[in-house]
């Protein structure tokens, strides 16, 4: 087999329709564009949201007030039960996280959540932490850190 030996398979391409090619083809004369109007002209047709000259509507609804979502932080969430990984009296640091690869990517920062039970005693930094993950911590004998 060679590239210009190859041809779609039969039936499945369908030729174009010719359009103005004569009254008999069935779309000749007005090639399809019907009598009369700004569709059947050249260049023809209106832009979109174009609704006839009434208001269209991205300009009849009001547009007011600010959102702060665009300025909104994500966190990278970490939850206590994820760091029963590390062993007792480890210095639990969001550059240990990343490379321990429970955090992916820092995002605004590492937030400590307290779902699930912690088993060590870890010394804790991040940019948040939970009241409930700041209390299994320390229930431990282990510290936090807010950076």
């Amino acid at each position: 087999m060679k590239l210009h030996t190859l041809r779609p398979a039969e039936g499945s391409r369908r030729a174009p329709k010719r359009k103005g090619r004569g009254t008999a083809t069935g779309q000749g004369k007005t090639a399809g564009r019907g009598q009369d109007g700004q569709k059947s002209r050249s260049g023809g047709g209106v832009r979109p949201g174009f609704e006839g000259g009434q208001m269209p509507l991205a300009r009849r609804v009001p547009k007011r007030g600010f959102s702060n979502a665009r300025f909104k932080k994500e966190y990278a969430i970490v939850n206590v039960d994820a760091l029963n990984v590390f062993e007792d009296g480890t210095e639990v640091t969001p550059e240990l996280l990343l490379e321990m690869k429970i955090v992916s990517k820092p995002k605004a920062g590492i937030k400590i959540l307290g779902n699930g039970e912690l088993e060590k005693q870890l010394t804790v930094k991040a940019n948040k932490i939970s009241k409930s993950a700041e209390e299994k911590i320390l229930s431990k004998g282990g510290k936090t850190e807010v950076i």
